[in-house]
C-alpha cells in the first residue's frame, strides 16, 4: 500500500471460499437492503490496516445456486458496510491448455452468457442509468492481486475473457469449443452480474478466478464433474486465503479508479421526475448526486 490510509475492501468468496482465515476484531453482521437479504451475514475483521468485509456469495453450507444468488443485494450490502473496493475470488473451468487446474488467474475481461440474472439496479424504479462498461475489471485492484499471487507462490495469469453461462449445469461439449474459438480463459457461472453491479455501486472490481478443471474440451481430461472440481478447489483455498492475506498490503486508492466516479455522468433521468421513493431505494447508489 503506497500510504497508510486504512481500506476496506468487500470479498465475495466462491465455491470452497467460506470464511477468511487470519481475520482479528471479528464481527458478524446481518444485513438488509433496499434489493432484499444479501446470502449470508458479512463477516467484518482487520488484518494489518486492512478492514476486510467478507460474503460467502452461496451461502455458508454453499446453499444458493449461481442463478439464484442475490447480486445485487450482495454488492449492495458490501457498499452500505463501508466496501471501497470488490475482490470476487470464483472457481472457474480452463479453456486454454496452458492454464492448469490449480492455476489462478486475474482476467480482465467478461462475455455474457446468461439468461435470468437482474444484472442492473436501474430497472423499476423510474429512474435510467448507463454506466461505461468496457473495461469491466479495475487494473490497480488487478494488479494488487497479481502481486499477492507472486508473493505466495501461485501459479498466475495476467489477463483473459471470462465466459459467464447461466448454469447451474456445465458447458456442453459445443459450448466449450465454440467459448474456445472466441478466444476466451476461462468459464464460469457468476462474476459477470457482480461486475456489472460493482460498476453501478461505484466500486472498482477484480476478479481472482481459480481454475479447477478444463471444462470438458480437453481430449486427455474427463468431463468436468463435482468431484473432480472440488478436489481442486479444496488445494486452491489454502492459496486463496494466502493471497488474500497478502492482498492487503498492495491495495490501491479507490479514488483513483474510474469505478468511483462511474454515475456521475450516467444518469439520463432528471431529479424532478424521479419519484421520492425511487430515490429513497436508490440512495446509497445515488445519494451523493442529489443531496
Amino acid at each position: 500500500m503506497s500510504d497508510s490510509i486504512e481500506r476496506t475492501v468487500g470479498v465475495i468468496g466462491g465455491s470452497g471460499l467460506y470464511a477468511m482465515e487470519s481475520l482479528e476484531d471479528i464481527t458478524e453482521t446481518p444485513v438488509d437492503t433496499a434489493f432484499g437479504a444479501p446470502s449470508d451475514a458479512v463477516i467484518s475483521g482487520r488484518i494489518g490496516s486492512t478492514r476486510y468485509l467478507f460474503l460467502p456469495r452461496h451461502g455458508r453450507g454453499h446453499r444458493i445456486p449461481p442463478h439464484r444468488i442475490n447480486y445485487r443485494a450482495n454488492v449492495l450490502a458490501l457498499k452500505q458496510l463501508g466496501a471501497e473496493q470488490l475482490i470476487s475470488v470464483s472457481a472457474v473451468g480452463s479453456l486454454k491448455e496452458g492454464i492448469a487446474p490449480g492455476d489462478m488467474v486475474l482476467v480482465d475481461q467478461f462475455i455474457d452468457r446468461t439468461r435470468s440474472r437482474p444484472n442492473t439496479f436501474f430497472e423499476d424504479d423510474g429512474v435510467v442509468a448507463h454506466v461505461g462498461f468496457s473495461h469491466p475489471i479495475d487494473t490497480a485492484l488487478s494488479e494488487a492481486l497479481y502481486r499477492a499471487c507472486v508473493g505466495a507462490g501461485a501459479r498466475s495469469h495476467r489477463g483473459g475473457a471470462y465466459v459467464c453461462i447461466e448454469g447451474p449445469q456445465f458447458s456442453t461439449l459445443a459450448e466449450s469449443q465454440l467459448f474456445r474459438s472466441w478466444g476466451a480463459s476461462v468459464v464460469g457461472m457468476t462474476n459477470l452480474p457482480e461486475a456489472r453491479l460493482a460498476r453501478e455501486a461505484e466500486l472498482p472490481y477484480a476478479t481472482l478466478a481459480l481454475a479447477t478443471d478444463y471444462d470438458c474440451w480437453h481430449p486427455d481430461h474427463d468431463s468436468v464433474s463435482v468431484e473432480t472440481v472440488v478436489a481442486v478447489i479444496q488445494q486452491n483455498v489454502s492459496t486463496a486465503q494466502a493471497v488474500l492475506k497478502a492482498v492487503g498490503e498492495h491495495l490501491p486508492d479507490p479514488a483513483l479508479s474510474p469505478a468511483s466516479s462511474a454515475l456521475e455522468h450516467a444518469i439520463m433521468t432528471s431529479p424532478d421526475a424521479m419519484s421520492a421513493a425511487a430515490k429513497q431505494r436508490l440512495e446509497p447508489l445515488i445519494g451523493r448526486y442529489f443531496t
